[in-house]
C-alpha cells in the first residue's frame, strides 16, 4: 500500500504558494490555481491547518488534497461549461 506524502509547511509569496512534504520534495503552487488563496488577506493565508489529506482555511472555506496538487490539479469547485 502506497501512502501519500502529507505537508509539514506552507509559506507564500506575491504569487505563489510553496508546500513542503515529509518526503523532502516542495511544490509551487500558483496562486491563481484557487481564487480563494489569491484574495484572501496575508491572516487568512497564514491560518492554514496541515493534515494527513492536505490543507484547509476554515476561515475562507478552502481545502487542497497533496494528490491533487501533486496531479496538477487547480481548483475544481467551479468548472466552465463545456462548450455544446
Amino acid at each position: 500500500m502506497t501512502t501519500s506524502p502529507e505537508p509539514v509547511s506552507v509559506r507564500f509569496d506575491a504569487d505563489s504558494f510553496w508546500v513542503e512534504l515529509d518526503d523532502g520534495r516542495t511544490l509551487g503552487v500558483p496562486l491563481a490555481w484557487f481564487p480563494r488563496l489569491l484574495h484572501a488577506t496575508p491572516e487568512q493565508r497564514q491560518a492554514v491547518e496541515l493534515s494527513r489529506a492536505g490543507l484547509h482555511w476554515d476561515e475562507i472555506d478552502e481545502d487542497i488534497a497533496i494528490a491533487g496538487l501533486l496531479a496538477g490539479r487547480g481548483d475544481v469547485t467551479h468548472r466552465p461549461k463545456a462548450a455544446a
